[in-house]
C-alpha cells in the first residue's frame, strides 16, 4: 500500500548533475534563436502507424555570425532533406543523444533578421520508440487514436517550453477520422482522406495533436462547453469530468481574469502517458488518472497552465519554477475554496518534505534537471509552490494576488522570468523583496530553528525574551511566535536575521508555551521534518526497485525518530517485497508499536500481516489480523475492502518466475 501518486523515474543523484551539465554545456555553445512561426504540413495514417511531414520554420538569430541551428526533433523521425527559402539544400547532422538535428549554412546568417529553414521528414510513432523525456510517451499513433503532444518533439522545436511561436498546422487523415488542435478550424475532404487546417495567430506552444474516431460527449455548464473524447469504460466519467471542468474554469476567471480559451477539448492518452499533459485550449488525461472518480487535484493543475503555461510562460528552463509552481499553487486555491485553509496547511507541510528531498541546484538553475524527474518537480514545483507560500505570508493575500493577476495581464502572451515576479510582487506590495528571492531562489539550504526564551512579569501582564538560533547567515524572515496562555493564544511576529536573533514580546496571560512557527508557513527543517524527508526519498528508491539505497533513507528516518510507524512500515514493506516474511512481520509488529502517524499505517500493517501469515499456513492468525483491520474502520485506499476480501478467501502471494 502507498500513500503516494506514483514518481515516473528516479535519476541517481549523485550521476545527474554532472551529465545535465554536459548537456547543458552541449546547448550553451548552439546559436541562440527565436522562432516566429511554423507552418506544418503532415499526414498522419493510423494503420501504418506513420507520420509524414513538412515543417517551414521561420526564426531569427540572435547571434552575430551565426552558420548553424540547432532545432530539436523526436530520433524516431528521419529527415529526408533541409532546404532554405529558395529550395537550397542545408547539410544537417542529427544527435542521437539530445533528440536534435544541427543544420549548417553555406554562409552567416544575419542577427536580427528571419531565416527559413524547410524540414522533410517522416517515421512511425508507435509508442514505443525512445522518448525526448525519458520513461514518458507523448507520442503514439494506434489505429483507433492518436496523440502527438507537443514535449515529443514531433516537429522542430527550439528552446523547449521557452521560446514561443504561432503556428499553422495541415493535417490529413483518412476519412472517418477527425484532428483536434489549438487553433481556429477548417476542414475539406480531398482524395479519401480529411485535411484539417489549424491557425494559431497568438505567440504559445500550439502543437499537440490528437486524431480521434467517433462522435464526442459535450458538456454545457456554467456557460462553458467541454468537449470530450474518452474511450471504453471512461466514458461513463465523461458528464462528471465536464461539470467539474466548467466548475473549476469559472472559479479561475474569477481568480486570474479571461482564459486564453474558455472551452476546452479533453482526450484520453493511454498508458505510459503523464496523468496529465495542458496545450493551448486542450488537456489530455491518461486512463488511468481518468478512473472512477474525477481527479480534482489534477485537474486544478492542468485547467490552470492555460494561464500558466498558454498565456504566460518562462523565458528560460532556468525560470520554469513560475509556471510549475503557480500551477501547483492553483491546486491549493481550489482546495481552499472548497475544504478550507486548514485542509491548505495540511497539504503544504507534504510539499515543504517534497521540497526538501532535493539540496541541489537552486532553484534558479533548474535546467540542470532532468524534465519530468522527480528531482525536477521536486525544486520546480514543490520548492516553487513553498517560496509562493512564503510570499504570500510576508505581503499577506490582497498583495498575493494582485502579484498573480499582474503577472496575467502585463505578462499576457509573453515570457516571464524571476525578477519579474520579483517586481510585481514588489509592486504590490511596497517591499523590497530582493533578499527573498535570493535566499528561496538563487540560494539552498533551510534553517533549522533553535528557540531559547525566558519569561518575567511586568506590570501591565508578562515579557518573553528569547533568541532564535539557526545555521544559515544570510537568512532573513519574519516568524510568527505563538504564545500559548491560560486563555486564548496570543501570537506575535518576530524578524529572524542571521544564525541568532535576540527578541522580546509582551503577553497579557501568563505563558505556558512559546512555540516558533505553529502554522509551519516557513521551510525549515525539524526532526519531524527529517524524518519525513527521509522517508520520501526512501520511498523514491523503492519505486525503481532500489531496495538497498531505500533501506538507508528509511534508516536515516529512523535513527532521528525510532517511534516512526511509517519508517518502520515502509521497512517492512521491502522485507515483504523480498519475500523475507519473518523480518517483515518484524517491522509490522514495530510500525503498530509505534506512533502510528499517519493513521493508516494501524489499518494496513494488520491487512500485511495477515498476509504474512495467509502465506506461511496460519490461517486462523490471518483471519484475526484481518478481523483488528475491519475493527478499526479505516478505508484509506480501500483498506476495508481488501481485508474483506481475504477474510473470505486467504491471500496467495504472487508467482514468481525466478
Amino acid at each position: 500500500m502507498a500513500a503516494r501518486k506514483p514518481i515516473w523515474a528516479l535519476i541517481a543523484f549523485i550521476s545527474l548533475i554532472p551529465s545535465a551539465a554536459h548537456l547543458g554545456a552541449q546547448q550553451d555553445r548552439r546559436t541562440r534563436l527565436d522562432v516566429q512561426d511554423v507552418t506544418i504540413d503532415a499526414d498522419i495514417n493510423p494503420r501504418t502507424q506513420s507520420l509524414s511531414a513538412t515543417a517551414v520554420v521561420r526564426f531569427i538569430p540572435l547571434d552575430d555570425n551565426a552558420y548553424s541551428a540547432t532545432f530539436e526533433l523526436n530520433n524516431a523521425l528521419q529527415v529526408s532533406r533541409v532546404v532554405d527559402a529558395t529550395g537550397r539544400q542545408i547539410p544537417a547532422v542529427r544527435s542521437q543523444q539530445d533528440f536534435s538535428v544541427r543544420l549548417t549554412f553555406p554562409e552567416s546568417l544575419k542577427k536580427g533578421e528571419v531565416a527559413t529553414a524547410i524540414f522533410t521528414y517522416d517515421g512511425r510513432l508507435t509508442g514505443l520508440e525512445e522518448s525526448p523525456i525519458y520513461g514518458i510517451k507523448f507520442a503514439s499513433i494506434q489505429e483507433d487514436f492518436a496523440y502527438l503532444m507537443y514535449p515529443a518533439r514531433w516537429f522542430p522545436v527550439n528552446e523547449y517550453t521557452a521560446d514561443r511561436y504561432s503556428a499553422k498546422f495541415k493535417i490529413g487523415v483518412p476519412d472517418g477520422y477527425k484532428v483536434l488542435c489549438s487553433g481556429l478550424e477548417t476542414k475539406a475532404s480531398v482524395s479519401g482522406k480529411t485535411v484539417y487546417e489549424f491557425d494559431y495567430s497568438r505567440q504559445a506552444f500550439p502543437g499537440s495533436v490528437a486524431v480521434v474516431r467517433g462522435e464526442p460527449q459535450m458538456s454545457r455548464s456554467q456557460g462553458i462547453t467541454t468537449t470530450l473524447y474518452l474511450r471504453g469504460e471512461s466514458q461513463g466519467m465523461a458528464a462528471a469530468y465536464g461539470e467539474e471542468i466548467a466548475r473549476q474554469m469559472a472559479f479561475f476567471t474569477s481568480l486570474y481574469g479571461l482564459p486564453p480559451q474558455a472551452d476546452l477539448t479533453v482526450m484520453e492518452t493511454d498508458a505510459g502517458t503523464p496523468n496529465g499533459y495542458s496545450a493551448p485550449g486542450m488537456i489530455f488525461l491518461s486512463t488511468r488518472a481518468i478512473g472512477k472518480k474525477v481527479d480534482t487535484r489534477l485537474l486544478s493543475n492542468q485547467i490552470s497552465r492555460q494561464w500558466w503555461g498558454t498565456l504566460v510562460s518562462p523565458v528560460s528552463r532556468n525560470h520554469i519554477w513560475i509556471t510549475n509552481s503557480a500551477a501547483r499553487y492553483s491546486e491549493l486555491f481550489w482546495l481552499e475554496q472548497n475544504s478550507g485553509p486548514a485542509a491548505v496547511e495540511a497539504e503544504m507541510k507534504d510539499i515543504f518534505v517534497e521540497a526538501l528531498t532535493v539540496a541541489e541546484p537552486p532553484v534558479i538553475q533548474s535546467a540542470r534537471l532532468e524534465d519530468y524527474s522527480p528531482e525536477f518537480w521536486a525544486v520546480t514545483s514543490a520548492k516553487g509552490t513553498a517560496v509562493l507560500g512564503m510570499l504570500r505570508f510576508i505581503i499577506g493575500d490582497e498583495a498575493f494576488q494582485k502579484t498573480l493577476k499582474s503577472l496575467l495581464t502585463t505578462g499576457a502572451w509573453k515570457s516571464l522570468s524571476t525578477d519579474d515576479v520579483r517586481k510585481a510582487a514588489e509592486t504590490a506590495s511596497g517591499k523590497n523583496l530582493q533578499g527573498f528571492f535570493i535566499q528561496w531562489i538563487e540560494s539552498t539550504g533551510a534553517p533549522e530553528f533553535k528557540l531559547e526564551y525566558t519569561v518575567f512579569r511586568t506590570s501591565k501582564g508578562f515579557r518573553i525574551m528569547g533568541k532564535i538560533n539557526q545555521d544559515l547567515d544570510t537568512f532573513r524572515m519574519p516568524v510568527d511566535l505563538q504564545i500559548e496562555t491560560e486563555g486564548n493564544p496570543e501570537t506575535k511576529q518576530v524578524e529572524v536575521v542571521g544564525t541568532a536573533s535576540e527578541f522580546f514580546v509582551e503577553s497579557f496571560g501568563r505563558p505556558k508555551k512559546v512555540v516558533l512557527d505553529p502554522a509551519h508557513r516557513v521551510l525549515r527543517y525539524s526532526n519531524p521534518v527529517r524524518v519525513a524527508v527521509a522517508i520520501r526519498r526512501g520511498e523514491m528508491f523503492a519505486e525503481i526497485s532500489e531496495f538497498g539505497d531505500a533501506l538507508k533513507e528509511y534508516q536515516k528516518a529512523l535513527d532521528v525518530n525510532r517511534n516512526s510507524s511509517l519508517a518502520h512500515y515502509r521497512v517492512a514493506e521491502l522485507f515483504f517485497l523480498q519475500r523475507n516474511y519473518q523480518a517483515a512481520a518484524n517491522e509490522f509488529r514495530e510500525a503498530l508499536s509505534g506512533d502510528l502517524e499517519p493513521k493508516w499505517t494501524e489499518v494496513w500493517t494488520h491487512i500485511n500481516l495477515a498476509k504474512i501469515f495467509d502465506i506461511t499456513g496460519q490461517r486462523e492468525r490471518a483471519v484475526n489480523e484481518y478481523n483488528q483491520a475491519i475493527r478499526t474502520k479505516d478505508n484509506t485506499q480501500g483498506a476495508q475492502e481488501e481485508a474483506a476480501k481475504y477474510l473470505m478467501t486467504p491471500y496467495e502471494r504472487p508467482a514468481t518466475t525466478q
